[in-house]
Order: C-alpha cells, then sequence, then structure tokens
C-alpha cells in the first residue's frame, strides 16, 4: 500500500495506460479523480476502483478547456480535502507529414498534450504549495527526444513542451517539497496498435533491444514509482521506458 491515505488525480483514465495508471493507483491505497471524455468508460473504471475499496470520483471533460482542470481540483478538495499526486496522463497523436498537416491539427495536439498539462498543474500547485507536499507526473513519450517519421511534428514537438514544463515545475516547485517528474513511452501494447498490420507488428517489435512491446502496466508502474515515497530524492526526471529503444 506505497499509497495509502493519498489523494490522486488522473487525467486521460477512460482507456489503455490511463486506466492502468488509475488502477495501480487505487490498487495502492489512493482514493481517486478521474477524468476523460468517455463517460461510460470512466463509469467502469470507478466501478473496479470502488471493487478495490478505495474511492473514485468522475469528472468528465475535456483538458484543453482551463475550467475542466478548475472544476475537478474543486471535485477533489470538496471529496477528499487534498489533492497528493496529479497524473497528466490525456493526450493525442496525430500521423502526418510537416506538409499535410493542418494548422488546426497543430493546434488540437497542443492544446491536449501540452497545454491540458499546464491547466492542471496550475489548478493543483496552489493546494500542494499550501500542504507542503505533492506529485506532478506527466506523461511525454520517446518522440519527444528523438525524430519519428510515425508521428506529425505537433505530437513529438508536444511531448518535448512537456519535458520542459517538467523540468521547469521541478525547479520552481522544489522548495515546496512538490516533485514533478515525466515518464517517456515507447512502444506500447494498447488498443492503437489494433491498426498495424502484422508486417509492421513484427518490424517494430524486432527494432526494439529486448523484442517485445511494453505493456500499460509497465507504464503504470512507473507512475506508481514516481508518486511514491520511493522516489523522494528525484525530480525533474524524465523517464524512458521503452524497452532500449532510445537511451539517454
Amino acid at each position: 500500500m506505497l499509497l495509502k491515505n493519498r489523494v490522486a488525480i488522473v487525467t486521460g483514465a477512460s482507456r489503455g495506460i490511463g486506466r492502468s495508471i488509475a488502477l495501480t493507483l487505487a490498487n495502492n491505497g489512493a482514493s481517486l479523480i478521474i477524468n476523460g471524455t468517455n463517460l461510460d468508460l470512466l463509469d467502469e473504471v470507478a466501478e473496479e476502483v470502488s471493487s478495490l475499496g478505495h474511492q473514485c470520483f468522475i469528472h468528465s471533460g475535456d483538458v484543453t478547456d482551463p475550467e475542466t482542470a478548475t472544476k475537478v481540483v474543486e471535485k477533489a478538495i470538496d471529496q477528499f480535502g487534498k489533492i497528493d499526486i496529479l497524473v497528466n496522463n490525456a493526450g493525442i497523436n496525430k500521423r502526418s507529414s510537416t506538409l499535410d498537416m493542418d494548422l488546426e491539427s497543430w493546434q488540437q495536439v497542443m492544446d491536449v498534450n501540452l497545454n491540458g498539462n499546464l491547466y492542471f498543474s496550475k489548478a493543483v500547485l496552489p493546494h500542494m504549495m499550501k500542504q507542503n507536499y505533492g506529485k506532478i507526473v506527466n506523461m511525454s513519450s520517446t518522440k519527444a527526444k528523438s525524430g519519428h517519421q510515425n508521428a506529425a511534428p505537433s505530437y513529438g514537438a508536444s511531448k518535448a513542451g512537456v519535458n520542459y514544463l517538467t523540468r521547469h515545475l521541478a525547479l520552481e516547485m522544489a522548495s515546496y517539497n512538490i516533485y514533478v517528474n515525466g515518464v517517456c513511452p515507447g512502444p506500447i501494447e494498447t488498443d492503437m496498435i489494433t491498426q498495424w498490420s502484422e508486417e509492421y507488428y513484427q518490424k517494430v517489435t524486432s527494432s526494439i533491444p529486448l523484442k517485445k512491446l511494453g505493456t500499460p502496466q509497465n507504464v503504470a508502474d512507473t507512475v506508481l514509482f514516481l508518486a511514491s515515497d520511493m522516489s523522494d530524492f528525484i525530480t525533474g526526471e524524465i523517464i524512458n521506458v521503452n524497452g532500449g529503444t532510445y537511451m539517454d
């Protein structure tokens, strides 16, 4: 029970990595406020959390709207009186070349992946500063660190922004005992791979030094480490969870 009596907010918690993060935090003692845009899927996650014996409240809403962050944080304070952990997991990906990418698509990816992180961080920080404690974990990507033809430039650029925001907040908030770190997943086996051909699946797998895709649980376990007391001398770090596809 690494997170006993802790309260966590998880964005993008309805499926895939976000769902695994929410359930892993709950399984380790945390009470939750979960956010996403699919209310039916959020209800399913909340039911699973409740079956583990922990409270879970839902607030559906788009992270690109600053008001969503405000309302989620208000709900957390109303229900639990504090916020210990924020996991900024919500994100989207687009696949196109620079010339084929329209500006609306660029802005949408930036709004979700980068601006959403900023809105939620700004909303929770005053409460974390007041209690002199907090853990923020931002979801990035190895595409923030190296170019990749299978992602639009907006995706890598937005995640590179997440990496800088993570380090900036870590430095700015260190005196308040607030830890800010990031996670850079590589190829992860989520429902998105159903779009892959068998040939492409084999190509991706063979390019990974460990010769296998990661799982949402692999990412969730890393988030758990960063959200727990085990990481109490780590801040401003961006941890790769990618089977060795990118090493730094």
